[in-house]
């Protein structure tokens, strides 16, 4: 609502208003408007302006008094200048600038007693209650709402009442605003003793829809028996009333189910009813209440519809995750009936926003069964190949969330696996390195997981090997051809093929690395690709550059490097120096030799491909140590190429078995503990609750069924069930909550205090119990609070008086707008009546701590090292233990900082003396906490090492390692 239609902002709210820096109770004031303090108008400037027969002066200076008072002036001597040149005006903007006024000025005396010279008011108002202009009517109606002196409106009354006859619906509606407003003051029941009587007639003959659903609202709020009357009496013609109407029929029914619950049948027929409604808002309504109320699968099922129809009809997105969210909601607790609804919740995948379709799919991943599963995996193979049509931006993403969800339902369901495998292996050589890398990884353990489909995908990755263009994508693929070739036509095309994508050798000439050597230029290198990470890196005059922080290797396109023409991928990964991949060439070429021995018989050919081999590798350690390439080949690679040399050269039973059978051993193990830690996180999750031993049952086959409908029969039934397992029942963990109390003060003080922390999302609420110790009564005793960090105090206490030895509850709100750790210290300050001076009583601190907002999570290996090569903030603390096992110390880290371990258990099993360990976490406003632990164990037996942590922001990075530094010695 604006005054001038243009910059002044206002709303209406409740706000503090200060007088100076006097310390008194806070006061109502429902308007705030923006004030610049810089040039506070002068109030003789304001009066002149008044006096004047100017409009637009009197317009601004009545602002300009309002901004004043608001920002705690007092300018008593306006009030008589307002109502004598002021009041009489006929214009609408100044008239509503005089009841905005009206109402912020004080009308009570220090005692609260209404000021005698208010009587003046009172006959504009009435004035304006009978003017012939709506608008002034209205908003004079409107100002009363806002009105709590009874002095001043018991006059008015009766022009009130008769305003609800008017012709016009603003005026109506109003005036049940009004009366609405006077009926819920201290006295109102006897300023207005017919009142709810009255508004119940006026809602049997009203046509107006705001006017109507006013009515209601007065009923609902002041005479909710006449109220849920009316409902029953016109039930068959709810469907028909407008929408805001029916938005308040479902307050009202939920209002009344809570408290009624025997009755809840007959309401749930009138919601069930509304879900035809045309509002989207009413059904979405309806769908919630239904919910809330009941849990039997017909509500529970037309629940779920509405939310599916209305996430395909709904074209906001932000309207779309909030249906996605209440679906989420409905799946964890009536898991059963989601899974009918998969198809339906699939088809939010039409939405081009990647949130909502990651959304969908985890939700959709979680409803998968035996039944549905062939379906879900045709929708998707339909959704990645539009991925190929379309050139979206985010093709490439959403690729690979549908890969991932892919693979997860293979993985659940191996019959599945033959669809899809063939169809995700076209993406092995996607430019998108993340998804080609999925597709690679999903590829890897289908093959483990499905025999039957050994032989074909080996085939089809020979084929399509040289399209692979992502040198961690080749090191994979390498690797399963190496363990999976078994059959000698699958192993001699296995070395064709990658002998075919290193191309002719040398990899470079002798006469080329003389020149390379005598020339001061660098090389020509492969032209490549680098897909990196992004970090801020800040340069000598304080600006941003972006540095590589973990890159990753691809080709554009055959390249000439050293006067000889590359074809093959692994040639022009391997001349832009990536010798880890060398090596994993190396490897696979040895595998494949030592099978060759074992299902060629010709010994001839048999050495043949050994010599080839050998050379291969003997040729990329050439290129390693010359100086073609800027880098030399790195030790780890140097060294196992050699190893593959050595062995190819004599190969013993021990190191057959090794290369051959122990590798592929380690990989099945790996899966198994991946699908045994999944097992154990799904029955975590399904937490089984227990009824107690002497809880009372209901069997509702012996129960009278007169006059119960089908819908109130299951719903008794739910109920049931729910009360026989215990879901009703919530247990209070009381020992938690005694840690949560914090002491205050000194028992020795004159006044003790203590407060219970609740922590809540973004709110703290601090419930504070003061007790007064001494013999005296303490005055103006007030609690002031004060905050650091990330905290926002919503409001200030007041003041009170307390009785001797007598006890206060004080409730104070603090708004929570980040992760770290916050500060809250204030002190007490009374007055008693002997001593002339304030006392205070300064208060300990409230340390708000960071692990009420971190929870541990899960993400990939993948995700997470992105997320380490991204994030900026980095906190590297020192081991400094008492703890001597790596183990433990670990243990007792993961309890200190509630985070998720991501190593499995598998690779921290042993004692060598070193352990390494991955931690995620996730905060409740969406921040990641990542941290690494690598710590090694002392000829002395003491631990050293460091605790590294990285996060987007600075606090939850500081704030965690505060946390570990303190907890980290092993104390409680």
């Amino acid at each position: 609502m604006d005054i001038d239609g243009g910059n002044t902002a206002k709303k209406w709210s409740k706000g503090i208003q200060t007088r100076g820096n006097q310390c008194q109770m806070e006061k109502t004031c429902s308007l705030l408007v923006h004030f610049d303090k810089g040039s506070p108008a002068l109030a003789n400037e304001i009066k002149e302006a008044l006096e004047g027969n100017d409009v637009p002066a009197k317009i601004d200076a009545m602002k300009n008094a309002i901004m004043l008072l608001l920002n705690g002036e007092t300018l008593p001597q306006l009030f008589i200048t307002i109502v004598r040149y002021v009041l009489p005006s006929e214009d609408h903007t100044v008239q509503k600038l005089l009841l905005l006024y009206l109402e912020i000025i004080d009308k009570t005396d220090g005692k609260g007693r209404v000021l005698p010279e208010m009587i003046l008011i009172c006959q504009n108002l009435r004035n304006n209650l009978q003017h012939p202009n709506e608008y002034i009517r209205g908003v004079t109606l409107r100002f009363l709402c806002r009105l709590n002196e009874v002095e001043i409106i018991e006059p008015l009354i009766p022009s009130i009442i008769s305003n609800l006859e008017h012709r016009h619906p603003y005026i109506r509606r109003n005036a049940i605003l009004a009366v609405m407003a006077i009926y819920k003051l201290p006295n109102g029941e006897q300023l207005l003793i017919d009142a709810p009587e009255t508004i119940e007639k006026f809602l049997s003959t009203e046509q107006d829809a705001s006017a109507k659903r006013n009515a209601f609202l007065m009923l609902f709020n002041c005479a909710q028996d006449r109220a849920v009357n009316y409902l029953l009496t016109n039930v068959d013609r709810v469907s028909d009333w407008g929408e805001l109407l029916q938005m308040v029929v479902l307050e009202l029914i939920r209002k009344v189910c809570r408290t009624n619950k025997a009755e809840k049948g007959k309401y749930i027929k009138i919601i069930i009813s509304l879900l035809n409604a045309p509002s989207a808002a009413v059904v979405y309504e309806c769908a919630g209440t239904l919910v809330s109320l009941s849990s039997a699968p017909t509500a529970i099922r037309a629940a779920a519809n509405t939310y599916c129809q209305l996430l395909l009809s709904q074209s906001d997105n932000n309207v779309k995750l909030i249906l996605l969210d209440r679906l989420n909601e409905l799946k964890s607790s009536h898991h059963d009936i989601m899974v009918d609804m998969i198809m339906d919740v699939l088809r939010a995948l039409s939405s081009p926003n990647l949130d909502i379709r990651r959304k969908t799919l985890d939700i959709v991943l979680e409803l998968i069964t035996p039944r549905n599963v062939n379906e879900v995996v045709l929708t998707l193979k339909k959704e990645v190949m539009k991925t190929q049509s379309g050139e979206l931006e985010k093709n490439g993403e959403y690729r690979q969330m549908l890969i991932q969800a892919i693979h997860s339902c293979a993985i659940k369901f191996p019959e599945v696996a033959s669809t899809v495998v063939h169809l995700l292996m076209d993406f092995l050589g996607d430019n998108n390195i993340a998804s080609a890398m999925d597709v690679v990884i999903f590829v890897r353990e289908i093959i483990e997981t499905n025999p039957k489909l050994r032989v074909s995908i080996v085939t089809r990755l020979l084929d399509t090997f040289y399209q692979i263009r992502a040198a961690r994508v080749c090191s994979c693929a390498l690797w399963i051809i190496g363990e999976y070739s078994l059959s000698l036509s699958e192993v001699e095309s296995a070395i064709s093929t990658i002998k075919q994508c290193l191309g002719d050798l040398p990899f470079f000439s002798v006469s080329e690395n003389d020149e390379a050597a005598d020339s001061s230029k660098k090389p020509q290198q492969a032209s490549s690709i680098t897909v990196s990470s992004r970090r801020p890196a800040i340069l000598a005059d304080g600006t941003y550059a972006t540095q590589s922080a973990a890159s990753e290797t691809a080709f554009s396109a055959p390249a000439v490097v050293q006067g000889s023409l590359t074809t093959g991928n692994l040639r022009s990964l391997l001349l832009t120096g990536d010798f880890f991949l060398g090596a994993v060439v190396a490897c696979t070429l040895a595998k494949l030799c030592l099978r060759l021995e074992e299902v060629q018989p010709s010994k001839i050919e048999v050495n043949k491909a050994s010599s080839n081999a050998l050379l291969i590798m003997v040729s990329m350690l050439q290129l390693g140590q010359s100086s073609v390439l800027p880098h030399p080949i790195d030790n780890d690679s140097y060294e196992r190429i050699v190893l593959c040399i050595r062995l190819l050269c004599s190969s013993g039973d021990a190191a057959r078995k090794i290369w051959l059978q122990s590798c592929r051993e380690s990989f099945v193990k790996m899966l198994s503990d991946k699908q045994l830690r999944e097992t154990e996180e799904n029955k975590a999750k399904a937490q089984i609750t227990h009824s107690q031993p002497d809880d009372l049952i209901d069997f509702y086959h012996l129960k009278s069924r007169k006059g119960m409908s089908q819908l109130e029969l299951e719903d008794e039934v739910q109920d049931d069930l729910k009360r026989a397992t215990g879901e009703f029942v919530k247990d209070a963990d009381d020992a938690n909550k005694l840690n949560r109390i914090i002491q205050l003060t000194g028992f020795s003080d004159p006044v003790y205090a203590e407060a219970y922390v609740t922590v809540h999302h973004y709110d703290i609420v601090l419930d504070v119990t003061i007790i007064n110790r001494t013999k005296e009564t303490l005055q103006n005793l007030c609690l002031e609070l004060a905050t650091m960090g990330d905290l926002k105090l919503v409001e200030r206490p007041q003041n009170y008086t307390l009785a001797p030895e007598s006890s206060k509850q004080l409730k104070a709100n603090i708004k929570v707008s980040s992760t770290e750790t916050g500060v809250i210290f204030g002190n007490i300050v009374y007055e008693t009546s002997n001593v002339l001076e304030r006392s205070v009583v300064v208060l300990n601190d409230i340390h708000i701590d960071i692990m009420d907002y971190i929870s541990p999570a899960v993400c990939s290996d993948t995700a997470f090292r992105t997320m380490w090569a991204e994030f900026e903030w980095e906190n590297k603390v020192a081991v400094n233990t008492t703890i001597t096992s790596e183990k433990e110390f670990l243990d007792h880290i993961i309890k200190s900082t509630n985070m998720r371990c991501l190593t499995p258990s598998s690779a921290l099993d042993g004692e060598c003396g070193f352990l390494a360990a991955n931690l995620y976490a996730k905060s409740v406003f969406g921040e990641d906490a990542l941290v690494n632990i690598s710590v090694e164990k002392q000829a002395d037996e003491k631990l050293n090492g460091y605790i590294r942590i990285r996060s987007k922001t600075q606090g939850i990075a500081l704030s965690l390692g505060d946390k570990i530094t303190l907890k980290q010695k092993g104390g409680s």
